[in-house]
């Protein structure tokens, strides 16, 4: 659970209810951050700490698991009162195989965002990467303050129905 009074806390412990985080069984990495900024602050469970990016945009976040793994969602804590500028304004989605296959999934334009962001994926991917096009108020650097990567609770991710057991499913992943 994150570490703070925040309300927030209780919707996003609602949230993971459905999901369950797997931040912690992928190798992260980052286009640049600002000394003592980096990835260990976007995971540490914390809204007092953050990312902070350092040079030119898109900012990235590559998330690489060690397999092909379902992503239901990825869940960003963000908050324009505290960051103002370097809040993110547009955000894309990318996943792949490697970095040089990435195919955008998902884009959107935040408003001033203060809170938690949900946005669904329902893919498959070994590379996961969230890329930072653009800041509020045209503000150079980014900040983002926590990150999640979810899978869905059950861990059933049903990708073929002829598939009617668990021991059966278990061979629908091997290659």
């Amino acid at each position: 659970m994150l570490r703070s009074g925040n309300p927030d806390d209780l919707l996003l412990s609602k949230a993971v209810s459905k999901d369950r985080e797997i931040s912690n069984e992928a190798v992260w990495s980052i286009s640049s951050c600002k000394p003592g900024y980096g990835v260990y602050q976007l995971l540490d469970n914390s809204y007092e700490t953050f990312w902070q990016s350092d040079g030119s945009q898109p900012h990235l976040i590559n998330v690489q698991f060690f397999k092909k793994t379902f992503i239901s969602c990825i869940k960003i804590y963000t908050d324009f009162k505290l960051d103002e500028s370097y809040t993110p304004k547009e955000i894309s989605v990318r996943v792949g195989l490697h970095d040089h296959d990435l195919r955008e999934i998902h884009k959107m334009e935040l408003n001033e965002p203060v809170g938690w962001i949900t946005i669904p994926l329902n893919t498959r991917a070994f590379l996961l990467q969230l890329a930072i096009l653009s800041n509020h108020q045209n503000g150079r650097n980014t900040h983002l303050r926590q990150i999640k990567v979810c899978v869905p609770a059950d861990n059933d991710y049903k990708f073929n129905p002829r598939y009617s057991n668990n021991e059966m499913r278990s061979y629908a992943m091997d290659r």
